[in-house]
């Protein structure tokens, strides 16, 4: 009889495996073009939602990746032309190797920083070198600078431009309609220039325009600085800070709910103390009995001169009292 071969049992584990017990792999970091396709796809969504904000910080990211990407600059100049960082729009220019590619977006950041003759000189240099399809662009630029220069007397230049302007542009579009509002503001200018002033010199009393007429010129005013320097020193008499104290702010988050600071009356000092202790105790409190006037409704007395009463009528009160009193 051949033996018996032992055998074993499997072992049965008593511990249920739990997903604790699983060990997560590490994720492989992506890749760059991978990370760059990412935050392209994010950027081309905060724009078209108008999160202009964020945008500008994804372009940042992806500059981080690849520091020299054209559509990243370009978008990112885009965008901070757009939410006014003209200053920041400067330095991302002058960080370009080539400068004058982004020339126009130069100017027109210097003319939004009200250096209009810098932007003049940029302006004019890529007027030498424009080609005839960025003439328009150019031109409305030109035109919001001599817009800008009306302080200079630029208002017939002003008013040239606008008019070519306004002659390609479309109608009914809103370039035109803002052509047409600056072109008004020009011709306002001229008006007054030419003829409108004289006008309103006709319209004065003869007596102010005579004194104007023979008035000496104005003298010129010394400058400021030796105005200031020859000026005796003024004495600025320094507040007491007790008599005008300083108002205490209100923190709001101390403050009940359906309470008003400054119009919600302030609460009972006294709310603390019992009713017998409080400096109202006794007020407003009327006397019961005949004397306290509390049980009649009808009719009127007469408090300042009560009515006399009779030996009679006194001597059948006392004996109606002395009745009770013996029923008692």
């Amino acid at each position: 009889m051949a033996p018996k071969v032992a055998t074993r049992k499997p072992t049965v584990p008593t511990h249920r495996r739990n997903w604790k017990d699983h060990k997560a792999t590490p994720k492989q970091p992506s890749s760059v073009p991978e990370q760059l396709k990412r935050l392209f796809t994010s950027l081309c969504a905060q724009i078209d939602g108008g999160h202009f904000a964020n945008a500008v910080k994804t372009c940042d990211k992806i500059l981080r990746l690849e520091p020299k990407d054209a559509d990243a600059r370009q978008t990112k100049l885009f965008l901070l032309l757009q939410t006014e960082q003209y200053s920041a729009a400067l330095d991302l220019i002058d960080s370009d190797e080539d400068q004058n590619h982004h020339a126009y977006e130069r100017a027109y950041s210097l003319y939004r920083l009200q250096h209009e003759s810098e932007a003049r000189n940029v302006l004019q240099a890529i007027n030498d070198e424009a080609d005839s399809a960025d003439t328009r662009g150019l031109m409305h630029l030109e035109a919001q600078l001599a817009y800008q220069s009306y302080r200079e007397g630029s208002y017939q230049d002003a008013f040239d431009l606008y008019n070519q302007l306004l002659d390609n542009a479309e109608p009914n579009s809103e370039e035109h309609s803002d052509v047409l509002t600056n072109l008004q503001a020009s011709q306002k200018h001229l008006d007054f220039i030419n003829t409108g002033f004289l006008h309103a010199l006709d319209a004065l009393p003869r007596s102010i325009t005579s004194t104007l007429e023979t008035a000496p010129p104005p003298v010129r005013q010394p400058a400021a600085a030796a105005t200031l320097a020859s000026a005796p020193p003024i004495s600025v008499p320094i507040e007491n800070s007790s008599t005008t104290p300083m108002a205490k702010k209100v923190r709001m988050s101390r403050v009940p709910a359906g309470v008003v600071p400054g119009v919600t009356p302030p609460p009972d000092p006294e709310r603390w103390l019992k009713k017998s202790e409080r400096s109202t105790f006794g007020q407003g409190r009327r006397r019961k009995g005949p004397s306290g006037g509390g049980g009649a409704t009808q009719g009127s007395a007469s408090l300042d001169a009560p009515p006399v009463q009779t030996g009679a009528t006194s001597h059948a009160s006392k004996s109606a009292a002395g009745k009770g009193k013996k029923k008692k």
